[in-house]
């Protein structure tokens, strides 16, 4: 973990999971100074938004943090320009293939004054990419997790990626972690860290509505499920989330927007930006008002590990002593 801690300027090697609504100012700087490492969750946020999420940040915290945007975003220039005036020392480029130019808009200036830039690779292949066109650091993340999601397990992952890449690169696993044990044996696989989000979602810090974290303490892991994809032709990332009433809902919104993509109506650029705004509104509409019949509860399959809100320095705490244990036990001779 000390090549993680390196890399991130923070205490530990964990970074906080990038959740839109819930990973904003409070909760990102409570982990980072928790001795973590809070990324704030860009999102469908515009610049004006996100200068002043980050300008807020930094009130409550001296310490490192990052920001999440996502790839498809249709101002994502103007976003890389806004962590540039700010001089964000890490950004994580999420949700598909970085544009080009974009890792090189992050990296301006040089090693001193350009952003460390962290990809989230779903293959081998395109992780090995990822690092020859720029990418400082990567975050395999598995199908366990919350939000969007790829189609392979974590432990999968590890295997085919780290054996290769891990002595080389640095690589932070993510993806149904919950516990310090867990830490440990990625650690031990050659990880340099790892991130998570659902364990995070419910802290005292969080400013999710108290109907959204009673949710999480009720549900199980085998409640906590991948959207269907209706339409071959639409190709729309999974997203995982408790079942509701907003997953038959997303259901109805991608055969309205495969309608209207059939018609002429829109492209596929346009299309996919549709649904991720479908998502940006159920997800608010369960975080911040509480609908967590019709909203979209994110959450991945650690979920049954959240049982009460807690704050953010203790969880971060349990898992450092946690791991540090499973470690020690490991070290001690038959």
């Amino acid at each position: 973990m000390a090549r993680g801690t390196a890399f991130l300027g923070s205490d530990y090697a964990i970074l906080c999971g990038a959740m839109s609504w819930v990973s904003e100012r409070n909760l990102v700087a409570a982990i980072s100074n928790a001795g973590g490492f809070g990324v704030v969750a860009c999102g469908a946020m515009t610049p004006e938004l996100l200068d002043r999420e980050i300008t807020a940040t930094r009130a409550l915290t001296g310490r490192p943090f990052g920001v999440n945007l996502i790839t498809m975003h249709p101002q994502l220039f103007e976003l890389i320009a806004i962590c540039a005036a700010h001089q964000v020392s890490h950004v994580v480029l999420a949700g598909g293939i970085p544009p080009k130019g974009s890792i090189e808009a992050l990296k301006a200036g040089g090693k001193e004054a350009g952003a460390k830039v962290i990809c989230i690779p779903p293959t081998l292949a395109l992780a090995k990419k990822y690092l020859r066109s720029g990418a400082d650091a990567l975050v395999i993340e598995g199908s366990e997790a919350g939000g969007h999601i790829g189609p392979v397990s974590t432990s999968v992952l590890a295997q085919e990626i780290l054996p290769v890449l891990g002595s080389e690169a640095l690589v932070f696993v993510a993806g149904g972690i919950g516990r310090g044990e867990a830490i440990a044996s990625y650690l031990e696989m050659g990880a340099a860290g790892v991130q998570l989000g659902t364990r995070f979602a419910c802290a005292s810090e969080s400013i999710a509505h108290a109907d959204f974290k009673k949710a999480f303490f009720r549900a199980s892991a085998r409640e906590a499920v991948a959207s269907v994809q209706v339409d071959p032709r639409l190709p729309v990332i999974p997203v995982r989330a408790l079942k509701n009433k907003g997953t038959e809902e997303f259901t109805a919104k991608q055969i309205e927007v495969a309608k209207l993509l059939d018609a002429g109506q829109v492209d596929m650029l346009e299309a996919q930006l549709l649904i991720e705004r479908f998502w940006a509104g159920a997800l608010r509409r369960a975080v911040i008002d509480g609908d967590v019949e019709s909203g979209s509860v994110m959450a991945g399959q650690s979920v049954g590990m959240v049982t009460k809100e807690e704050p953010v320095a203790d969880i971060v705490a349990e898992l450092v002593n946690d791991c540090e244990a499973a470690l020690a036990r490991r070290l001690v001779p038959a």
